[in-house]
């Protein structure tokens, strides 16, 4: 990198985060590439603050995610998530990370152990369970701010795995199916139920449904088993949430989801949403499939970002802004996944300096 390369300034935005996000969903004309972070307990390292905060503490979540945005100019809305919801929702025990190397919460004990806890199994209390609270306090600080709203309304498949086990889940859905089909359903019913205790408490308007599919990849189960115990559920969920009047979904696939692809298609999304994909996912073919119907985000090797140099970073950037203006409806640069929390600060402003340099419209 040259001394010439360090010294360039950013060109100034001329719309902000909002406006941007705003205009984008809309089909409208923008000033150039949005960026999404997927930053959380990068965001708590940024601000100072313990990385267990971006979990259990919603005034420092929703601030240390809205510094790190205006520090690196991307336009992801402050958001609660982590992959092993449902376990502590359902009545399990978490622990909040605390090591030099934890980045999010973690089970330590499952609600479901036993095939006779899958068919007694309560669904919980949506203003008391778990991590909801938190994610109601933050929700209350972007409707104050005029921010989008984004609940956690996940996939089924990768929460009925967090209530036992992803092992014995697949275990119970290759032996046993008609178990995972009631935990699948179970799970299925607390979505939907959280959905509506959002949109009984906001607009719709401002709703963004965080939709992730995490355990469904095919680097667990095949296209098939996708087809079978994944996509129904995922298929409800959206137009249970439709039928509400959310319109804006901001549905992602983690892993390899090359196999899922044209099952994933069927889900359907409100007429201004965002379909994301992780890094092995090849965005030339995911552009095919959902391009026409959502905006893109993705998808730079998340590892990279961790570990690589800056140029391998910007590199990658570049390639993907590359790809991804051809979209139809759109593109949102992005990690293929949530960026850890050490990883090296000037690697992460390698995407922003790649939209910098490529990724204007005008």
């Amino acid at each position: 990198m040259r001394l010439d390369d360090l010294n360039r300034v950013l060109r100034q935005d001329k719309m902000t985060p909002v406006e941007r996000m705003r205009a984008l969903l809309a089909g409208e004309p923008i000033d150039r590439v949005p960026l999404f972070l997927f930053a959380c307990g990068f965001a708590a390292r940024t601000a100072g603050y313990p990385i267990a905060s971006i979990f259990n503490d919603p005034e420092k979540s929703f601030w240390a995610q809205s510094w790190t945005q205006e520090m690196y100019g991307h336009d992801d809305p402050p958001r609660y998530r982590y992959a092993s919801y449902g376990g502590w929702e359902f009545g399990g025990d978490i622990k909040f990370p605390s090591g030099a190397f934890e980045m999010a919460p973690v089970i330590t004990r499952y609600p479901v152990e036993s095939e006779e806890d899958v068919w007694n199994l309560v669904l919980p209390d949506v203003r008391t369970a778990g991590s909801l609270p938190v994610i109601m306090e933050m929700s209350k600080r972007s409707e104050k701010f005029g921010l989008p709203i984004v609940p956690s309304c996940g996939s089924a498949f990768t929460r009925a795995g967090n209530l036992c086990g992803m092992d014995k889940f697949l275990r119970w859905m290759t032996k046993k199916p008609e178990v995972a089909h009631h935990l699948l359903r179970q799970v299925t019913d607390h979505i939907i139920q959280v959905a509506r205790h959002w949109l009984d408490t906001f607009s719709a308007d401002l709703i963004w449904a965080w939709s992730a599919e995490s355990s469904g990849s095919n680097d667990l189960i095949s296209g098939k088993h996708f087809e079978t115990f994944a996509l129904p559920y995922l298929v409800e969920v959206h137009e249970s949430l439709l039928k509400m009047g959310v319109k804006t979904f901001h549905f992602h696939l983690s892993g390899k989801e090359k196999q899922n692809l044209p099952y994933a298609s069927q889900v359907p999304l409100g007429d201004h949403s965002m379909v994301g994909i992780d890094h092995p996912t090849d965005l030339d073919e995911a552009i095919k499939v959902f391009g026409e119907r959502a905006v893109m985000v993705g998808n730079v090797d998340t590892s990279v970002i961790h570990t690589g140099t800056p140029k391998q970073v910007y590199e990658l950037a570049k390639a993907c802004i590359e790809k991804g203006k051809r979209a139809p409806r759109g593109f949102i640069l992005s990690p293929g996944d949530e960026i850890p929390p050490d990883a090296p600060p000037y690697n992460v402003f390698m995407l922003r300096k790649a939209i910098n340099d490529f990724g204007w419209y005008e």
